[in-house]
């Protein structure tokens, strides 16, 4: 017999999202390339609050896809515990990005791209929906955020 832990409230549901997000230093990305060939890869992270803020190599297929499609889906955790992030991209050449995302990035990831030279971009991602479900029971009520307003 299976034991299901307790359902978890919207809020509480929010909560759990919003320490994960500080919390958590790498993410799953989803892009697709312009023949829709998938790549899924995981990236440092930073969330300030509003965005999530990701920086990789210009030139790489994901660094390209997310130039060129302007969305993604975001992934944390394992597949009993998820959640799934939609947005928007905003493709960024560091001198664009503010000050105090790159030093949040740097601070929480051990990275400062800053030093990596001029093949690294920086994608702002927007959020735009927001699912989170631990296990089955928690299917129903997933939707925590659409069309960019959170639903609680």
């Amino acid at each position: 017999m299976t034991t299901h832990p307790t359902i978890r409230d919207p809020e509480r549901r929010k909560k759990d999202v919003l320490a994960r997000l500080a919390e958590e230093v790498d993410i799953w990305v989803a892009s697709a390339s312009a023949d829709a060939r998938p790549y899924l890869v995981p990236l440092a992270f930073h969330w300030d609050g509003a965005d999530i803020w990701l920086c990789t190599r210009l030139t790489n297929p994901t660094g390209r896809n997310l130039a060129a499609g302007g969305s993604t889906r975001l992934a944390l955790g394992h597949t009993r515990d998820v959640v799934l992030i939609d947005g928007d991209v905003t493709t960024l050449v560091v001198g664009d990005v503010p000050t105090e995302a790159i030093e949040g990035f740097a601070a929480k990831c051990g990275w400062d791209p800053r030093n990596s030279g001029p093949a690294y971009g920086w994608f702002r991602v927007r959020p735009t929906a927001v699912e989170a479900w631990l296990e089955e029971p928690e299917l129903a009520g997933r939707h925590l955020m659409r069309d960019g307003v959170w639903a609680v």
